[in-house]
């Protein structure tokens, strides 16, 4: 009976932590956010910013403060709301990820779409071949160089669909030829860079002894079921002539049962949650949702953006700038050359090649430097399947912060805003010279 009241209290007293703990997650991302969005960067800088800052990158130099605010004991919990956040943001990139806006997407998108995945690709793995004797295996769940050389090459190979939306439309470059190239290009390269994550996942398995083929199948299966089965499923329940279409309730528990199975089977299957929340967001009968309760996916969002700075937190946890010394200081400045000499010289040099101008190729290639969140994602990825130490990681998240940091600049350098029409005043009518008028002036 006492060891069942203790366990209660100790329960309590957890969860105590933990809400405290999300009112000073949540406080701190909203304060940087506003921040961000005043020097011109999107919000989602900030909330980076933030969580790193609640980690040993810069609260754990000062002794003990980290443990203090974020204890041990809850971080597990708070492990487990970042995997929510996560899979709930990745339902919606998988949502907003619309096929037919790139059909007649022309030759230029598809080629700057590859080679701007298989630079970087072949710069990453390069580069992880000349990093590797600085590599501390101990940290990492395999002693081999393929694992680490395929996912530094899938790494440096993404672009930030999202946070590439969001700074398209601040600049108002959605209505320009350049921004819609630039989408098109970002959304064929996260399904690339995707694909060989998968990939990778399924290499690392195999070093350590797992089961590939079994993997590939169950994947296999699993997307087989999503297009055939769960799709039209969705599509018949869903349909607006249905006696309980209408019903925003029903949409949502619909919606998120099913991203939440759709993680944990991809989870299941040893490949990572996150493909599995895309992949339902990528089937899901668009037409038939925004016909009976559009707002669900934008409430599924909202959700999602609340949870992310507990992510963004979780993440800054396994980043440690003081730990980086002198070699890994050398890995960041090799990391963010590289990332940025692959991606600016694959798209603006396939841009070119295709007709662009110098303006408007070099602003693509800033434009798809961008890595921000999707790279958070993956890089994660890569420290659960033991293919990063921690001295590479946080060398690959600051990595991600200053490509995201510096898009906007230099699109403003390199793509100025076209100058507005100065404002012309109405012309002014003149009155006409009546009899009255003039004997009023007299």
């Amino acid at each position: 009976m006492m060891h069942s009241l203790a366990a209660a209290g100790s329960a309590e007293a957890v969860a105590g932590i933990v809400l405290a703990d999300l009112a000073l997650i949540l406080a701190a991302a909203a304060a940087l956010g506003k921040l961000a969005e005043r020097l011109r960067q999107p919000a989602v800088i900030g909330e980076i910013v933030a969580g790193l800052a609640l980690g040993p990158a810069l609260l754990g130099l000062i002794p003990g403060a980290t443990d203090l605010l974020l204890p041990v004991q809850a971080r597990p919990y708070l492990q487990v709301l970042a995997q929510l956040g996560l899979v709930l943001f990745m339902f919606g990139v998988g949502y907003h990820f619309d096929l037919r806006g790139l059909r007649g997407s022309g030759r230029q998108v598809t080629a700057v779409s590859l080679t701007s995945v298989a630079l970087p690709f072949v710069l990453g793995a390069g580069l992880a071949v000349a990093l590797h004797p600085w590599f501390d295996t101990s940290q990492m769940s395999t002693d081999g160089l393929l694992g680490p050389v395929l996912f530094l090459g899938a790494a440096m190979s993404i672009t930030a669909f999202p946070v590439l939306a969001r700074i398209i439309t601040e600049r108002g470059l959605q209505k320009e030829r350049i921004g819609n190239v630039a989408l098109a290009c970002a959304a064929i390269q996260d399904v690339l860079a995707w694909g060989i994550l998968a990939a990778v996942v399924a290499v690392v398995h195999t070093e350590g002894g797992g089961a590939p083929l079994r993997m590939v199948l169950a994947t296999a299966a699993f997307g087989l079921l999503l297009v055939r089965g769960v799709r039209p499923a969705l599509a018949w329940l869903l349909s607006p002539g249905r006696r309980w279409a209408g019903s925003a309730a029903l949409v949502h528990a619909v919606l998120v049962t099913g991203l939440l199975l759709s993680a944990w089977a991809t989870q299941s299957i040893g490949l990572h949650a996150v493909f599995g929340a895309f992949a339902f967001g990528a089937v899901v009968p668009r037409r038939q949702i925004d016909a009976t309760a559009p707002e669900v996916p934008e409430r599924i969002e909202q959700t999602s953006l609340l949870l992310l700075p507990v992510f963004f937190t979780v993440t800054g946890l396994s980043v440690d700038l003081a730990g980086l010394g002198m070699r890994g200081f050398l890995m960041l400045l090799a990391v963010t050359a590289v990332a940025c000499v692959g991606k600016f010289a694959g798209a603006a040099g396939a841009a070119r090649l295709t007709g662009s101008d110098a303006r408007e190729a070099t602003a693509l290639g800033v434009l798809l430097n961008t890595r921000g969140l999707t790279e958070l994602v993956i890089l994660n990825v890569g420290l659960g399947l033991g293919v990063l130490d921690t001295r590479l990681f946080t060398a690959m998240v600051f990595m991600a912060l200053i490509t995201t940091v510096m898009a906007g600049p230099l699109l403003r350098l390199t793509h100025p805003p076209a100058p507005r029409p100065p404002k012309t005043l109405p012309a002014v009518r003149p009155v006409p010279v009546t009899a009255a008028t003039e004997q009023s002036e007299n």
